[in-house]
């Protein structure tokens, strides 16, 4: 078969969506499949990589300050574009589709007219998350009508957690959903030993925006770095809210958090596993609460003990790790329970072996390459019916 897949965003650039479609793109190539990517030409100081029997195209488009594609014009600068290169390219016989909404609008729109089936990856409810964004009843109504167009012409979706699956079925959007969890590249993110520092550090790595909260690990880092003066507080990726982290911490007299531009997975890994420990927050209330956030894989997966602050999935899912396997923990959102965690964490450090543990038994049960196989028999069973 002839697969194209559709995205704004593809390997390496690091984001949970990326190295899911790598994977699933892989899955696809060695199924014997004839596999094209659509994506964009990644940021500055991202180098693309040679994925084997998958032929990645990659076109210019329009990134925010941060270096992500993100809000309407970056959004359009792909996908219109991409509406006439799916057309005037020869058709596929299956289509695999990332959100945004608006590029599986278009994606529905095409293969409409190919008589094509696609897939779509609901990996989140867009709309939701856009309601901690912005007010306008409009945009929100606009946004809630193309997200449920785009995945109401799929011939089956993908989500990553029951609770996106059952927030679709309370819209009314009765597509064929497959919940298959969310895992990780254990062939990067994997146990590397690490070089002890004098300026330990904690990590937050992956996208900052209005519904993760991240500003909550600055107020309790300016808690915790009294008792502990010689711990930094690192940022890793890109999202709305650096400007706002980094007011924070000017106010707060905080000269030990570092703010770094989005880094390839190797480096991600090699910054995981000299961390005492990763960072990843949910902040209640957003409309957003059934999030998973998946950022945690790659954390356990290198062996590096997670504190989670927030609600949602995430929560249940560390709370149910056997505690000997210290994985991390799971507190309330505010910055005294935050404060305390880390401390927790920096006052007992994991010794190597114990880390490597760790990451033994997350790279055994989170591959991201099953998790992609399901998705690709899924798919390959849907589009020969």
């Amino acid at each position: 078969m002839r697969i194209i897949i559709a995205s704004r965003i593809f390997s390496p650039e690091p984001a949970a969506a990326s190295f899911m479609l790598e994977a699933v793109a892989r899955g696809f190539a060695a199924a014997g499949h004839h596999v094209v990517v659509l994506t964009t030409i990644p940021p500055r100081g991202v180098s693309p990589v040679d994925i084997p029997d998958v032929i990645v195209r990659r076109f210019p488009v329009l990134r925010d300050r941060s270096g992500y594609v993100r809000g309407y014009l970056p959004y359009l600068s792909f996908d219109i574009p991409l509406l006439f290169r799916l057309l005037f390219r020869r058709r596929a016989d299956l289509y695999f589709v990332e959100p945004p909404p608006t590029t599986g609008a278009v994606v529905r729109t095409v293969t409409g007219l190919l008589r094509r089936p696609y897939f779509y990856d609901a990996a989140d409810i867009w709309s939701d998350a856009a309601s901690m964004a912005t007010s306008s009843a409009l945009i929100l109504w606009l946004l809630r009508r193309v997200e449920k167009f785009a995945m109401e012409g799929a011939y089956r979706a993908f989500t990553i957690s029951s609770g996106v699956a059952d927030r679709m079925r309370e819209l009314g959007i009765s597509t064929p959903t497959t919940v298959i969890g969310f895992g990780v590249d254990v062939d990067v993110f994997r146990f590397e030993e690490a070089t002890p520092s004098e300026r330990p550090y904690f990590v937050y790595a992956g996208t900052y925006s209005e519904w993760h909260g991240a500003g909550i690990f600055v107020e309790a880092f300016a808690r915790f770095v009294k008792e502990h003066p010689t711990y930094r507080l690192v940022f890793v990726g890109n999202g709305t809210d650096r400007a706002q982290l980094e007011k924070r911490s000017a106010e707060l007299g905080l000269d030990s958090v570092e703010f770094l531009d989005p880094v390839d997975p190797l480096r991600l890994t090699t910054l995981l596993a000299s961390a005492a420990g990763a960072l990843a927050s949910l902040e209640p209330g957003g409309g957003y609460d059934y999030a998973f956030t998946t950022k945690v894989y790659s954390s356990l997966a290198v062996g590096c003990p997670t504190v989670f602050t927030g609600v949602g999935p995430t929560k249940d899912f560390l709370e149910g790790i056997d505690p000997a396997r210290r994985a991390g923990v799971a507190v309330a959102y505010n910055a005294d329970a935050v404060a305390s965690a880390l401390a927790e964490i920096a006052s007992g450090p994991a010794p190597p072996q114990r880390r490597r543990a760790l990451s033994d038994w997350a790279r055994q049960n989170f591959s991201l390459a099953a998790i992609a196989d399901t998705v690709v028999n899924a798919s390959l069973a849907g589009a020969r019916r």
